[in-house]
């Protein structure tokens, strides 16, 4: 708010304040300071704001600016370039059945349309595998590389370095590089590779039927926005997680191992009805489908495993009684024992 004082503005003919002379000169007072003292000067000169309140905001401008996202500053520091947004062309090398999965989650997600995913390969059972569902099937891994802005290496863990080391003069910062290989640290990769625009996956079997667990890790020059994409690549495959890659031997002995511990167990499920009486086949399903809704319980109820399961252990009834021969044999034991082998296994495998 602007406040006039006029001291000694009189002319000879005045009269009073009220007097037409006094109007006019107060009219033309507010009119040059509404223009000059109010007014942006990108509008006057291209300089700041002399209005306080518009300066006020102009600061507020650059301290807005200041706080752009670290992701961004990061992006651009590194003059690394996103993958676009819109669909983007995806290349396996490699077209194993883990490629197949992926592939195929993906374009049943709607991720991607089949004609932006690419593979190599000779073999005709492959090809049809991959061309079965509109993946584009090229004869070389270097066709692959060129045509593709995410490229996943999905092959054996005993000649990931020879492929990778053959396709790296095709390999730039502006495609971003993906490992699902067992066991293969990032370090690794990103010495062969030539850059390290690179991220692990770690995911699991069921990734063949959309229920994988996949873990995945950062190299150091992958961004968040990178991770956001490949955390939604791989969520159409199943769950996603991130992890330190200093957990991945922890998680191969979990979850990538995991899957043959379940098989074991239903199995053994099963081979306890047909003891108690049941039909194989009935004693299979039953035995698969349990484990199934128990696992979706846990993952969807909100409740402690060791509170489901005393849901359903009632006092001295049936399921106590199964449970007290469990612990016996050390059924809890067991099962911790298998993931730590697992894991200490993974990390001598990956120390060579």
């Amino acid at each position: 708010m602007v406040q006039l004082i006029f001291v000694g503005a009189r002319s000879p003919n005045v009269k009073g304040p009220n007097s037409i002379y006094m109007k006019y000169v107060y009219i033309c007072v507010c009119i040059y300071i509404y223009t000059y003292a109010c007014t942006p000067q990108s509008i006057l000169s291209e300089s700041s704001f002399s209005c306080p309140r518009a300066a006020a905001v102009q600061s507020g401008v650059a301290a807005d600016n200041s706080h752009i996202h670290e992701e961004e500053r990061r992006i651009m520091a590194a003059k690394i370039v996103p993958v676009t947004t819109e669909p983007y062309t995806l290349g396996f090398i490699g077209a194993g059945k883990m490629a197949e999965s992926i592939a195929r989650g993906v374009v049943k997600s709607g991720l991607l349309p089949a004609a932006h995913i690419r593979t190599a390969h000779l073999g005709t059972a492959r090809r049809t595998a991959f061309e079965s569902f509109g993946v584009k099937v090229l004869d070389k891994n270097s066709q692959v590389v060129e045509q593709s802005d995410v490229v996943i290496f999905s092959v054996k863990p005993q000649v990931v370095k020879d492929v990778v080391l053959q396709l790296k003069p095709l390999l730039s910062e502006k495609q971003l590089l993906v490992s699902v290989v067992a066991g293969v640290k990032l370090k690794d990769l990103q010495d062969w590779a030539g850059h390290s625009r690179f991220i692990r996956v770690m995911p699991n079997t069921p990734a063949a039927v959309g229920v994988a667990a996949s873990v995945i890790s950062l190299g150091a020059a992958a961004t968040n926005v990178d991770g956001e994409l490949i955390s939604e690549l791989f969520g159409a495959i199943g769950k996603v997680w991130k992890a330190d890659e200093k957990l991945f031997d922890a998680v191969t002995g979990l979850s990538g191992s995991g899957p043959a511990y379940i098989y074991l167990a239903i199995e053994a499920l099963a081979d306890g009805g047909v003891a108690a009486g049941l039909p194989r086949e009935l004693a299979l399903g039953l035995a698969s489908q349990t484990v199934l809704g128990a696992a979706t319980m846990v993952g969807n109820a909100g409740k402690h495993p060791g509170q489901l399961k005393d849901d359903v252990a009632s006092p001295g009834g049936t399921t106590i009684a199964g449970i007290h021969e469990l612990e016996k044999a050390g059924f809890r034991g067991i099962l911790m024992n298998a993931v730590v082998a697992a894991a200490k296994r993974s990390k001598e495998l990956s120390q060579g």
